[in-house]
């Protein structure tokens, strides 16, 4: 299974579009998707790496939300509150070092 297959579970949808925003441990897949009839929404998944170095077998949890045409204005402005909230009281995030993504590279020359 490629990476577009893994993104296009549920509802039957096909993307139209897709941002992938990695943040540390976590991965946040943004995609437009077409429902059946043809009408775009938005889906948003959350898949965070858990376990590994000396935590377990490394798996994903992942959360998804859909958010629809008719819901983008409030959930725009819903999401512009709560991030105002938080900035107007612990000021804005520093940038985050982004972590290794687990790989490991050897250099061998011979």
């Amino acid at each position: 299974m490629d990476e577009n297959e893994k993104h296009s579970e549920g509802i039957g949808a096909e993307i139209a579009f897709s941002r992938v925003v990695r943040a540390g441990r976590r991965i946040y897949y943004i995609d437009v998707k077409s429902s059946r009839n043809g009408e775009y929404f938005l889906s948003v998944t959350e898949s965070k790496k858990v376990g590994g170095e000396g935590e377990g077998p490394v798996s994903f949890q992942k959360h998804k939300i859909f958010v629809y045409k008719e819901d983008f204005d409030k959930f725009r402005e819903g999401v512009d509150e709560a991030i105002h909230f938080i900035e107007q009281r612990q000021g804005k995030a520093e940038q985050r070092r982004e972590e290794s993504d687990g790989e490991i590279k050897i250099n061998v020359e011979f």
